[in-house]
């Protein structure tokens, strides 16, 4: 439960400067939490900071445990010895306002792999102790994750139910062979989550020291070309040949009118029932390791998911099955002391899910762009929050204020306008204001809002398959005013860190 006023920014580390095509866990991370300290912020809220997948999305990750390498700062591995001067020297074509990950990801991991082989040729010192450890400590999901990736690569990352069968189901003398072989690139694979645990270690300390805490994002579901669903086939809703049976999404929404069909595989959750939900609690654990709260997306799946048959062209004809429900978060209670967990419980919600959220003291999640559609009763009304509540202007997933703004019907315009008691001379920080003075505990601005940006600054598009994630903002853009106006918002609600 949340009690203590604050607010905070939502800001997805690749969003960050950054002279290498692309924000990572380099000195302009750090530069960002001395602004949020200045601007009166307690949070950072990130997106998933797992490996990307298909459409660069933080939410296909190939594993629920292991961080997304291309947010390693190359220049403090160049510090280290492992890399050279030249190896900092950017691509020509990278820009500073989006993130181009078709030149971005074959320019980091060529320079990963340079630093792995100098890491792995150098002499036996502290840091190879360091490494050693961080391998044992994490050996439960690393070992998988490293030779997944190394098989992935051999396959021209091919799904790996369609891997030769020995490797696809896992025969242990297969697995022991390949180890062997891809020793090199297992090593590869673990020196990487070793760099990117560490970096984000530090940077996460830095922010504790200077009274700012990080909000992570578990995605519920995994994606199907993963470790955790290759080494936990068991788990999964798949067929003799390891292919997913049933998939995940949502059914025509706000966002999308044929629904959205994410394809992730689903879970047999007898069988997570039957191990006492160990997996789910390793998670949970990992993603307490980088973050002092986590937000859980598609909060909802835990009482009812929308299952789409595996070979359906879109989401609309679905069911809804039933989730774990509340013997999940009982055995969350008996693993965790207390459960800082924030529930996304956005979409189609019904009052099992509002119970099961409450019943566990789960802060919900309010978005004020969606307040006006529908009158004074509408939900996402200030008026209707609750102090266990985070507050958001927008999130990732919608447009920014600007855009939304400018694409509204007038009639929700002149709704807003009248509730807000302003003229829409600045509706970004109408909106602020509107959540920063409501009882909610905490408040999130996307930065963009912060900066009053338009729609093309969007981050992301549900159901659009590509140009989603790429957005990146620079130091010029924040200017002096922005600081201290937001400075003041959060000390005259007091919500200032």
């Amino acid at each position: 439960m949340l009690t203590d006023r604050a607010s905070g920014i939502l800001l997805h580390p690749t969003s960050l400067p950054g002279a290498l095509g692309a924000g990572d866990f380099g000195p302009d991370a750090y530069k960002f939490v001395d602004w949020l300290v200045s601007a009166g912020q307690t949070y950072w809220q990130v997106l998933p900071l797992g490996e990307i997948g298909p459409g660069n999305s933080p939410y296909m990750s190939s594993s629920a445990f292991a961080g997304n390498i291309l947010l390693i700062d190359l220049a403090e591995l160049s510090h280290q010895g492992w890399l050279s001067s030249d190896d900092l020297i950017p691509h020509p074509d990278f820009q500073p306002d989006r993130v181009n990950f078709t030149l971005l990801r074959p320019f980091r991991v060529e320079r990963l792999r340079r630093a792995a082989k100098k890491f792995f040729a150098g002499s036996h010192d502290n840091m190879h102790r360091k490494y050693t450890e961080f391998c044992l400590t994490e050996n439960e999901w690393l070992a998988d994750y490293a030779l997944f990736m190394a098989i992935a690569e051999r396959e021209n990352w091919r799904e790996w139910s369609l891997w030769p069968k020995e490797l696809a189901h896992r025969n242990a003398q297969a697995l022991r062979r390949m180890e062997n072989t891809c020793a090199e690139d297992i090593g590869f694979w673990k020196f990487c989550q070793w760099c990117f645990a560490r970096q984000w270690s530090n940077l996460r300390l830095y922010a504790s020291e200077h009274g700012v805490k990080i909000i992570g994002d578990v995605p519920i579901f995994v994606a199907y070309h993963s470790a955790d669903v290759w080494a936990h086939q068991e788990l999964f809703e798949l067929d003799e040949n390891g292919r997913p049976l049933v998939v995940a999404g949502v059914p025509p929404d706000y966002f999308c009118e044929t629904g959205q069909l994410w394809g992730n595989p689903l879970y047999r959750w007898d069988i997570h029932e039957q191990t006492g939900y160990a997996w789910w609690i390793a998670r949970l654990r990992h993603a307490l390791q980088l973050a002092d709260l986590v937000r859980i997306d598609h909060f909802r799946g835990f009482a009812a998911y929308w299952q789409v048959a595996a070979d359906a062209p879109n989401a609309i004809h679905g069911k809804w099955m039933p989730g774990p429900g509340e013997k999940l978060f009982e055995a969350f209670e008996k693993a965790f002391p207390y459960l800082p967990i924030i529930a996304e419980d956005l979409g189609l919600i019904t009052q099992d899910v509002v119970e099961l959220r409450d019943k566990f003291n789960l802060p919900g999640m309010r978005i004020l762009q969606f307040a006006f559609a529908e009158g004074e009763g509408n939900h996402f009304l200030p008026h209707h929050y609750v102090p266990n509540t985070i507050a958001y202007t927008g999130t990732h997933d919608n447009d920014t204020i600007l855009g939304w703004w400018n694409s509204n019907s007038e009639r929700e315009k002149a709704f807003a306008l009248h509730y807000l008691g302003t003229d829409g001379h600045e509706i970004h920080r109408d909106l602020m204001r509107a959540i920063s003075k409501s009882v909610a505990s905490l408040v999130i601005f996307p930065l963009q809002d912060v900066l009053g940006l338009s729609g093309d600054h969007r981050m992301n598009f549900p159901s659009r398959p590509t140009g989603n994630w790429e957005w990146r903002f620079s130091w010029d853009q924040i200017q002096p005013n922005h600081t201290q106006t937001l400075a003041n918002l959060s000390s005259q609600t007091g919500r200032k860190g």
